[in-house]
């Protein structure tokens, strides 16, 4: 017996073992490993299996090796829902393969930077968890298509999947992948270098539930594989377009015309965008509450007009390096439902026509958190003084120029260091 006569500890006498055990359920991981060390009932307690359903070993020790986790899954079995094992690059297949014999019922698995796995690991998943829902492989380098023709195989409830980084995955990857999984929700494949447009095709053809999409530095895609997205994931509510350079207003267009419901939208370094494309989409999507437009050099003042008419729910935009914005695109912005109740963030990095009157105008944005001015040149530290005496809760990051303090000598000057100051 656990608790006997001998045990001196007054709350293992006066509580029975199953209110103890709903208490520990409540404990991360260290404090389950100190409480081990207690006693001995205790120790039976806080490894008792049903105490750990979540583990997740980032916030623990990542330099684990797989005996570890083979451990860890012939306690846990099948209560074990959630495991995250990001960032421990000590394990491998042979110790996945021990956790998904042992775990069946793990539902949420993040390997992202598990570099050590390969196709084997996912041959494992595939046989052994059919109640995988999410599953993050960022940074696996060596996962190829095969990968995927296994998850779609044995993985068929899978809703999230994150394949940022694993640049061997082409088309054929995908179209096994959604074949067999077409209830995914969020797929992300930033930096899969090798997909073209017709990846993008069958996504279209299957994932009709998609309401997540990242596609960032797929430099491969064009206007042609957005269209086809947006035209069969009517339900999309964020797609990153960022570093996709060879898309037009075209892309713009089909998401204005096709997803209503967007949300958020990250079109960093789309240099071709233009005013026009913007202006139909805000006229489309008033839901938009996140936009990245970094880089996008060719809009103007006209594109913030539209967003303030338009888009009420807006929360934090980014404009870094697009130079045509002016000081009367930030006084409709500052004026308008979403300047008054919801901007949080703005982003006017090296936006050279910026001044002072542009941080006069931001006072009217009384929900301001953070606003960022690097080499924005007309902009000095009076004009965030005075702007900090109205918000005083604003985080502004400014980029200053050197100072030519005067000397003695000639009247020349010593440059000193630029600053940034965070008011």
């Amino acid at each position: 017996m656990v608790f006997s006569n001998n045990d001196e500890g007054l709350i293992n006498k006066k509580l029975p073992k199953e209110l103890l055990l709903r208490i520990f359920s409540f404990l991360d991981i260290v404090t389950l490993c100190r409480c081990a060390q207690i006693s001995k009932a205790w120790n039976i307690l806080a490894l008792d299996g049903s105490n750990w359903q979540r583990i997740d070993l980032f916030n623990f020790q990542t330099d684990v090796e797989g005996r570890v986790v083979e451990n860890i899954s012939k306690r846990c079995g099948g209560f074990l829902r959630k495991l995250s094992l990001r960032g421990c690059i000590g394990v491998g297949d042979s110790s996945l393969k021990t956790f998904a014999q042992n775990c069946r019922n793990i539902e949420h698995l993040n390997l992202n930077g598990c570099t050590k796995i390969t196709d084997s690991t996912c041959y494992s998943l595939s046989r052994f968890c059919s109640k995988l829902k999410h599953l993050d492989l960022t940074s696996c380098v060596s996962i190829t298509n095969s990968s995927l023709k296994g998850i779609s195989e044995g993985c068929r409830h899978l809703e999230y999947l994150n394949l940022s980084w694993c640049d061997q995955i082409t088309k054929d990857g995908i179209e096994a992948l959604v074949r067999g999984c077409r209830g995914l929700r969020a797929l992300l494949l930033r930096g899969c270098t090798q997909l073209e447009d017709e990846a993008l095709k069958h996504i279209q053809n299957y994932c009709h539930e998609l309401v997540s999409l990242n596609l960032q530095s797929c430099s491969r895609i064009t206007d042609e594989g957005v269209v086809q997205i947006c035209r069969g994931c009517h339900r999309l509510q964020a797609l990153c377009l960022s570093g996709c350079g060879n898309l037009t207003d075209a892309s713009l267009t089909a998401l204005a015309l096709n997803c209503p419901r967007l949300q958020i939208l990250e079109a960093a370094r789309c240099s071709h965008l233009t005013d026009a494309g913007f202006t139909l989409l805000a006229r489309n999507c008033h839901d938009l509450e996140k936009m990245d437009l970094e880089e996008c050099i060719l809009i103007t003042d006209s594109t913030l007009i539209q967003l303030s008419i338009h888009c009420p729910k807006l929360q934090a935009l980014s404009l870094s390096h697009c130079e045509l914005i002016t000081d009367d695109g930030i006084l409709h912005l500052s004026n308008s439902p979403c300047g008054h109740e919801r901007l949080r963030v703005l982003e006017l990095d090296n936006c050279l026509l910026i001044t002072d009157v542009a941080l006069e105008h931001l006072e009217n944005c009384r929900g301001l958190e953070r606003l960022e001015l690097y080499d924005c040149q007309q902009v000095t530290r009076a004009g965030i003084k005075r702007m900090r005496a109205q918000l005083p809760h604003v985080k502004v990051h400014a980029y200053f120029a050197p100072v030519t303090p005067p000397t003695a000598v000639g009247g020349s000057g010593q440059r000193l260091c630029r600053c940034c100051v965070i008011l």
